[in-house]
């Protein structure tokens, strides 16, 4: 079996297409359940962010995998397969490990080197084991991401390279200004009460407002994070929570709204803006896409370079770039009402740039704002961090292939210790329990030390590259039952602790 992810990102695609390819937790699950019913699939995890949506898979069939998850990508996200195809990336083995370490660590964040993307990959590995979609394969591939994105973020300072997407958001609205004096005493509305919601209030009140309202559709998530927001000792904010309904009246005492919510469709029209304003929207052109290079349109295509490892497969397993455009110059009067929107689909209407005083910054903008971020020395630290753990992962997982077979080859030889033994004690049944248990002992040292140099070797040799095929020599060579080698796959698969530190 081998790991294939197909996905498609803000590297790869337009907002618009994220946007409408974004899926809901719902149908996340029954996209896994789908997957695993799939024919070439046996584990599968999804990785869906406000810029990513990635199906993670262990497959069989390489060429049958990649069209049977891109299709799988097309159904549940409601895009069509021949619309989709251009924007999805293919990353098979080494470089699906590589590239999940590497969105771990932050270097493939829209802003790198942010660390949100961790709880987002924790929340994956969670749903993928709550619905049984995550077997022995991702549980160590998601467990391993986040211990290498937590190494990167402690012995390097990628940190520095990037913050996270809220900070980088305000420093946008600020439009370089210094964002603490730009938001100091300013009133902030945040729609939403998740994790990028809470991320964003918390920052908001590091940051020095005033005053934070949070609105969100379950009143009590909206109450917990007042409460965690008076609760924090670095800052003085004042901090309640109002009923969704209450949205449009905060607006026309907000100087700052952020919103991040799951909603499919807009929470903030720009009707609904200009009316809390008192003002009418303007005649300026509408926002145009983003325009990108896409990726070669033939899913084959993606297929054939990843497969046979050609110049080519370097950059089809590559995210294209993004092409920069021109967006539409915001009101040059004074910003009244700035605002976030830091959801995928966008919770914001677009058009909310063509309202006189109001500044947006959304995830298309953000994006095109960070393609010219500077990078960091220590990104090139990070890069080396993940070439090495996926280096270690590889010879992790070629070692553990072959452990259930040394394990099933130590199990034949203690059979054949018991069984001489027995045989002995019906030959020489006058034998006393301590002359007995002396010959018992003797022999099986015989064997444990006729099997030791041979089993260290094979999983030194199997953790190398190439070395999988040792496993199916012992088995060959030993003649042992395939059956036997599979019950002690399963009972490792099954063992409650396995993974846990």
């Amino acid at each position: 079996m081998s790991l294939l992810v197909v996905g498609l990102s803000h590297r790869s695609a337009p907002v618009s297409v994220l946007e409408r390819a974004s899926l809901a937790v719902e149908t996340q699950a029954k996209l896994l359940q789908d997957t695993l019913a799939a024919e070439p699939a046996t584990e599968a995890a999804v990785l869906a962010t406000c810029n990513r949506i990635e199906l993670y898979a262990d497959v069989d069939k390489f060429h049958a995998g990649v069209a049977e998850l891109s299709t799988l990508l097309a159904q549940h996200s409601g895009v069509g397969l021949e619309e989709l195809t251009p924007y999805l990336y293919v990353h098979y083995e080494d470089r699906a490990v590589h590239h999940l370490f590497s969105v771990a660590c932050g270097l493939d964040s829209m802003v790198v080197g942010e660390g949100q993307i961790l709880g987002q990959i924790k929340d994956a590995l969670a749903r993928g084991q709550e619905l049984h979609t995550a077997g022995r394969l991702l549980n160590d591939l998601f467990q391993q991401a986040l211990r290498v994105g937590k190494r990167a973020h402690s012995e390097t300072g990628i940190d520095r390279a990037g913050q996270s997407l809220v900070t980088f958001g305000l420093q946008q609205l600020a439009a370089g200004a210094d964002p603490e004096r730009w938001a100091a005493g300013k009133r902030a509305l945040v729609i939403g009460a998740g994790s990028m919601s809470s991320l964003a209030a918390a920052t908001l009140a590091r940051t020095g407002v005033a005053d934070i309202v949070v609105a969100n559709r379950t009143r009590s998530r909206a109450d917990r994070l007042v409460e965690i927001l008076q609760q924090g000792d670095d800052t003085s904010v004042r901090a309640r929570a109002v009923e969704m309904s209450a949205v449009g009246d905060e607006l026309t005492r907000a100087d700052i709204v952020v919103s991040c919510t799951g909603s499919t469709g807009l929470v903030l029209t720009a009707d609904a803006l200009a009316d809390a304003l008192g003002v009418t929207l303007d005649a300026a052109p509408e926002r145009p896409a983003v325009t990108v290079t896409p990726a070669p349109a033939d899913v084959d295509q993606h297929a054939a370079w990843v497969e046979n490892g050609s110049a080519a497969a370097t950059q089809a397993g590559r995210a294209t770039a993004l092409r920069r455009v021109t967006v539409p110059a915001q009101s040059t009067g004074p910003v009244r009402l700035a605002l976030l929107d830091l959801a995928m689909p966008r919770d914001i209407d677009g058009a909310a740039h063509r309202i006189d005083g109001v500044r947006l910054v959304d995830i298309e903008s953000l994006a095109e704002a960070s393609a010219d971020a500077p990078m960091a020395a220590d990104v090139d630290r990070v890069r080396t961090i993940v070439s090495d753990e996926v280096a270690a992962f590889g010879a992790a997982q070629r070692a553990a292939h072959v452990a259930p077979t040394v394990v099933a080859l130590r199990t034949m030889a203690a059979g054949v210790v018991a069984g001489e033994i027995a045989r002995l004690d019906g030959r020489l049944p006058d034998l006393d329990e301590k002359q007995r248990a002396e010959i018992t002992q003797t022999v099986r040292r015989v064997v444990d030390k006729l099997l030791h140099a041979p089993t260290v070797r094979v999983k030194q040799l199997a953790s190398e590259p190439g070395g999988a095929g040792y496993a199916d020599a012992l088995r060959e060579l030993f003649d042992l039952d395939p059956q036997t080698v599979a019950a002690v796959s399963r009972a490792d698969l099954n063992d409650p602790n396995r993974g846990r530190s």
